[in-house]
């Protein structure tokens, strides 16, 4: 489909391996063998892109699991790699899913999903390119609201002088209003707008099966049958500027080629992160929900390896689909998953534990590091945080040593543990708090957290 290459290949040529580790590395602490193995793999679809047609087919991606405790940065690494590439990337938890004949969703709901929201991100960025063009179109109309455009009389000459000269007093008086609008003198102004009548009753299918899965929209079927609904609203000016100029984008984008670009997006690029893997992995039980555990394995063993999924944008092909899957496999382990489905994931990568230095960088070190998060949010009433080195360190050794003695749940420690020693500042904020520096260092960090920290008891509850 398309020989022009997207402007998701063209920023796939961009990064390579090494770059998109580096930027992977702005937000994710550590781990270098996941982000090695996602970077080679998000690489490797613009490298099949660039492939012969004969053999462009033949070749498959190289699905990844990944294997490692809650809160290490599993689910982060895939969201910040689908960010990188701009490709269509959905995350779906394997829990969620039933085998087909129970009542629940089924895995062609995960490519029915992933490809509405390619179709979205196709039509946002198409949107975006006509938007000052929607903009002036909008203006137009408008202005035909407040201003209705004036009849014109062709009987004689002089009613012709008339005409033309009520022409020209029309213009002026349409220039100096559009003028107010551009200033925005307008804005509050109430007019009345004939919008779209959306009071159409969906139908429901009662059964294991459901619109949303079948992918159909019957208010679409048989929107084109009868004509559309209008109605009159009251609304501002502003409010009618929006509305009029996403009815014009609407008729600017071609909508059968947006639809297009999608498909081959979602074929060629998409990503599908399968979190929670592990949950349907496992000996087979015949009591309870685990009972099609195996059921959903199945299922999802043709999407993986390739089939053809019916959407209501039309046939996907999930051939060239990259998976990520990941799991904690605490009680089960990858090879309890069945062989078939273990073989399409060729690549395993296991994720390391957080050890205290992980913790010092992850609070420190990335863009969107947790203690530039609270400072920014407190420094909103006045009051500036100042985080020392020795109280970061002690918040670190504080969050490994609890991780130890209840249950590691990784980088997610440190959100519990910020709270509770933040919460009195964020409660007291503005009104209480006197001093517009508080200074976070080890001894406010040790008065605040460490009796808690001893206490398993409270540990268990409280952090």
């Amino acid at each position: 489909m398309g020989t022009t290459p997207s402007r998701l290949e063209q920023r796939a040529r961009e990064l390579t391996p090494r770059e998109i580790v580096k930027e992977l590395d702005k937000y994710i602490i550590g781990q270098q063998n996941a982000k090695k193995s996602v970077a080679i793999a998000l690489r490797n679809r613009w490298r099949r892109l660039q492939v012969p047609a004969g053999l462009r087919e033949e070749i498959m991606p190289n699905n990844i699991i990944m294997i490692g405790p809650t809160g290490v940065g599993k689910t982060e690494i895939a969201r910040r790699l689908a960010k990188l590439s701009d490709a269509p990337f959905i995350k779906v938890e394997a829990s969620k899913f039933t085998e087909v004949g129970y009542v629940g969703r089924d895995v062609e709901s995960i490519i029915r999903d992933l490809t509405e929201y390619a179709v979205n991100m196709v039509k946002g960025e198409r949107r975006a390119e006509v938007n000052d063009k929607a903009k002036e179109l909008s203006e137009d109309r408008l202005l035909d609201i407040l201003i209705p455009p004036s009849r014109k009389r062709h009987v004689g000459s002089a009613t012709e002088e008339l005409a033309n000269s009520e022409g020209d007093e029309y213009n002026a008086t349409r220039q100096k209003l559009r003028q107010k609008l551009r200033d925005g003198k307008l804005e509050d102004k109430v007019i009345e707008l004939d919008v779209p009548a959306t009071d159409t009753p969906l139908m429901q299918v009662i059964g294991p099966m459901n619109l949303e899965d079948m992918g159909v929209n019957l208010q679409e079927m048989f929107g084109g049958l009868m004509p559309k609904k209008m109605k009159k609203r009251k609304v501002t000016v502003s409010e009618a500027r929006l509305i009029l100029a996403n009815e014009e984008a609407k008729k600017l984008i071609d909508q059968d080629a947006a639809i297009k670009e999608a498909l081959h997006r979602v074929e060629n690029s998409g990503i599908v992160f399968l979190d929670e893997i592990d949950k349907i992995a496992g000996a087979k039980s015949t009591v309870g929900p685990d009972v099609s555990r195996e059921g959903v394995q199945r299922d999802l063993l043709p999407i993986v390896e390739g089939s053809n999924v019916m959407t209501k944008y039309g046939m996907v092909r999930t051939d060239h689909i990259l998976f990520i899957a990941s799991g904690a496999f605490h009680i089960s382990k990858p090879s309890d998953l069945i062989p078939e489905l273990q073989g399409r994931f060729p690549i395993r990568v296991e994720l390391s534990s957080l050890t205290e230095q992980d913790f010092v960088k992850i609070l420190t070190m990335p863009q969107n590091a947790l203690i530039k998060q609270y400072a920014a949010l407190i420094e909103t009433d006045g009051i500036q945080v100042q985080f020392r080195q020795d109280g970061i360190e002690e918040i670190a050794r504080i969050a490994s040593e609890v991780n130890e003695n209840v249950e590691n749940i990784g980088a997610r420690r440190l959100h519990t543990i910020m709270t509770s020693l933040l919460d009195d500042i964020l409660f007291d904020a503005p009104e209480e708090v006197k001093q517009d520096i508080v200074v976070v260092d080890r001894e406010l960090v040790k008065t605040k957290l460490a009796g808690i920290a001893k206490n398993k008891d409270l540990s268990h509850y409280i952090l």
